[in-house]
């Protein structure tokens, strides 16, 4: 009988609810600053970014130029989008900002990976190199038009190798090229620097043993340097395609002239957007500039996806 009651005594133990055990003064403090602290940043975000956002999609299904009412027109500025054959270039211009002169910009970049991990006195170099990001926009474009003008640093190079008819590199056939070639010129620098940071992590050991395998510099950089910085060669591509679809100051200041847009066929959509907005002859289409924002947000948004869904792999420990 004894045992029956020590045994419900302890069960009715067993049972009672344990003790809630109190907060840390720390984490009180931490959990009434929570929201004083979030509620700012949240009303920057609102006011600065989510409002004006949702006002674009708005006016993007509206008529307006900026003053007066607006007439909803439903999708006809889309409509008109897909029909406007100066959108159509610009969008091509976009994909070629995006895929050829970010191509091209890897390649350099990875280049010099190889080059600048053995090179003496890289820390100089990796400074030269991000030089460009440095100055403005509008100034690297200013110079890059002295050194492609006619009788420029760059005919004169031409000319000291035998090349004495060099083209017209302002000409509007060559134009735009010129321009991918200094945005490359202007952006190699940066991904550089941050794929020499993810380089710096990499063991030496490892490109030891590939020096005794007799590994040459672009079997190390393909076997060992690529892998073990490919989250970071993933990150570069999204920077870059986010940073490429709004490309806008380098195009407009080195192709246009003073207080004039330039020529269409060197336009982005990040041009056609401004070009819709603030029309110097005409009536400004905020409407279709709108629709053409939210076209390059859905481009964005596409693109990212899709690389981050391709470039994903599994981390490598190391």
């Amino acid at each position: 009988m004894t045992a029956v009651l020590d045994g419900r005594s302890r069960t009715r133990r067993a049972a009672r609810p344990a003790p809630a055990r109190q907060a840390s003064p720390l984490a009180a403090r931490r959990r009434r600053l929570f929201w004083p602290l979030l509620v700012p940043a949240l009303l920057v975000y609102g006011v600065f970014f989510a409002g004006p956002s949702l006002f674009t999609v708005w006016l993007s299904l509206n008529k307006w130029a900026g003053a007066g009412p607006m007439s909803f027109v439903g999708l006809r500025n889309y409509q008109r989008l897909w029909s406007d054959p100066t959108f159509h270039s610009a969008f091509g211009n976009t994909l070629w900002i995006i895929f050829g002169v970010g191509g091209l910009t890897f390649l350099v970049s990875f280049g010099l990976t190889m080059v600048l991990r053995d090179m003496a006195g890289r820390k100089a170099a990796r400074a030269i190199l991000f030089f460009p990001n440095i100055i403005s926009s509008v100034v690297l474009a200013i110079l890059w038009g002295f050194l492609f003008q006619q009788g420029g640093l760059v005919d004169s190079i031409l000319g000291a190798t035998g090349w004495h008819h060099p083209p017209n590199w302002l000409g509007q056939g060559d134009l735009f090229r010129v321009i991918m070639i200094g945005l490359v010129w202007t952006s190699t620098g940066f991904y550089t620097t941050i794929l020499m940071a993810a380089v710096d992590q990499i063991p030496p050991d490892l490109y030891e043993d590939c020096e005794l395998a007799g590994a040459n510099a672009f079997q190390k950089f393909r076997y060992v340097t690529l892998p073990l910085m490919w989250d970071v060669v993933g990150v570069c591509a999204v920077l870059w395609t986010i940073s490429a679809v709004k490309v806008f100051e380098f195009i407009y200041a080195f192709a246009g002239a003073a207080g004039q847009m330039p020529d269409t066929g060197v336009w982005n959509t990040a041009l056609y957007t401004y070009g819709e907005a603030f029309a110097s002859g005409g009536v400004p289409r905020y409407g279709s500039a709108a629709a053409s924002a939210v076209v390059m947000v859905a481009l964005v948004g596409l693109l990212v996806a899709l690389i981050r869904r391709v470039m994903r792999r599994d981390a490598v420990q190391f």
